[in-house]
């Protein structure tokens, strides 16, 4: 089966297929289409029983839609192509490159699971559609899609509501029988395309525990947390994952497109830059530039170029990792000014607070205790107000 499909973007540019979520259609993708149509051939289409595309009778299954959209290409005359998907269409997408990996180049995984069980919830759930119809899931659905105050906003409320209510019956439940099906963690350790996986911090319905899970399957991938965003991030926090997908799917010196007004350079800036706002978020990274001076530049460059460069965008080590390691070493050597931006940054590369607790245990014994307990005071009041702000 063909997917209804739409091309954007210079017909001689590589070729980035858009795969929608469960219960929203191709548009999901609109604030992220004007950039990144001015890298690629962006490639949306609407999953089967969604959008544009006709359902079939169901259930259906991950290859089901994988095929969708292996016809697509082959229809197109795509012998490769990049992917990202959000949900279900990060599903697909990890189905494609398991299965047929020499047609992905590139992958991106927004806001997904490998196996999101148990089973007999999304079998229910499409029992409970085909009885009462999409209308029904609005509500419920657009709370787990986005965080409570981006959730209110009447265009919100009209767009995306309205693409839940217009969803097929037949096609949303066919793809519900999909998921309860799905187990893809077997297969992740023979992704071979490179990738990078997106969580949202507040995401109800694919916790940023899939997406680490994810992450220590496929060889290489890259994790990213963004904070503020629920299950369609692209859209809540959409200049941020335009940057996260151009820096992951340009090669470097191709023109990547970091933040409005920036170019990557050869020399590692371009790179670090990008690096340290992923790491540290875009209003830190902000407020030190601000804060720039004739006297503190040299050093700003420096650590840009090094620090963020070569050492953090370095793939020998995932960022989790490298984070628990920069905690460690800066909660035994006091540095607390340092530590506290780096537990910040470690929450936003997905590590858990249990996690940092355990670095900071590790630190007692091998540091000394009263490093540890100045390290535990700070993470905590850090970590506390992190709980308040998320109203936990």
């Amino acid at each position: 089966m063909i997917p209804d499909y739409e091309l954007t973007g210079p017909p001689q540019a590589p070729v980035l297929v858009l795969s929608n979520s469960l219960g929203t259609d191709r548009t999901m993708w609109d604030e992220q289409l004007p950039e990144l149509s001015s890298h690629f051939r962006v490639l949306r289409y609407d999953q089967r029983g969604h959008g544009k595309t006709p359902a079939t009778s169901g259930p259906y299954d991950l290859e089901t839609l994988g095929q969708d959209v292996l016809d697509l290409l082959d229809h197109l005359d795509v012998a490769e192509a990049h992917f990202a998907g959000v949900s279900l269409g990060g599903m697909t997408g990890m189905w494609l490159a398991i299965n047929a990996p020499e047609r992905i180049g590139g992958l991106a995984l927004l806001c997904t699971s490998a196996a999101l069980g148990p089973p007999e919830n999304w079998r229910e759930r499409a029992a409970f559609v085909r009885a009462n119809g999409t209308r029904a899931m609005v509500d419920s659905t657009l709370d787990r899609w986005f965080t409570a105050e981006f959730a209110s906003r009447p265009d919100v409320v009209t767009k995306y509501g309205g693409m839940i209510a217009a969803s097929d019956d037949e096609g949303y439940a066919g793809c519900c029988e999909a998921i309860a099906g799905m187990n893809l963690r077997e297969g992740l350790g023979g992704i071979t395309a490179p990738t990078v996986v997106v969580a949202g911090y507040d995401d109800p319905a694919t916790p940023p525990e899939h997406a680490e899970r994810i992450v220590a399957g496929i060889p290489g991938a890259r994790l990213f947390l963004l904070e503020r965003a629920a299950h369609l991030a692209n859209v809540e926090q959409a200049e941020r994952v335009n940057r996260l997908l151009v820096e992951h799917f340009v090669p470097e010196g191709e023109g990547m497109s970091i933040t409005s007004g920036e170019t990557a350079s050869t020399d590692g800036t371009g790179t670090g830059m990008a690096v340290r706002r992923q790491v540290l978020g875009d209003e830190h990274v902000d407020r030190a530039i601000e804060r720039k001076t004739e006297f503190t530049e040299p050093f700003q460059d420096f650590i840009t170029r090094y620090a963020w460069g070569e050492l953090w965008a370095s793939e020998g080590m995932d960022r989790p990792t490298r984070s628990c390691v920069t905690l460690a070493i800066l909660a035994a050597t006091g540095c607390h000014d340092e530590l506290a931006m780096h537990v910040r940054a470690a929450r936003r590369n997905g590590v858990e607070a249990s996690t940092i607790r355990e670095v900071l245990m590790h630190v007692a014994v091998y540091a000394g205790v009263p490093k540890a307990n100045s390290a535990f005071a700070l993470a905590d009041r850090i970590l506390d107000a992190e709980t308040d702000e998320n109203g936990a």
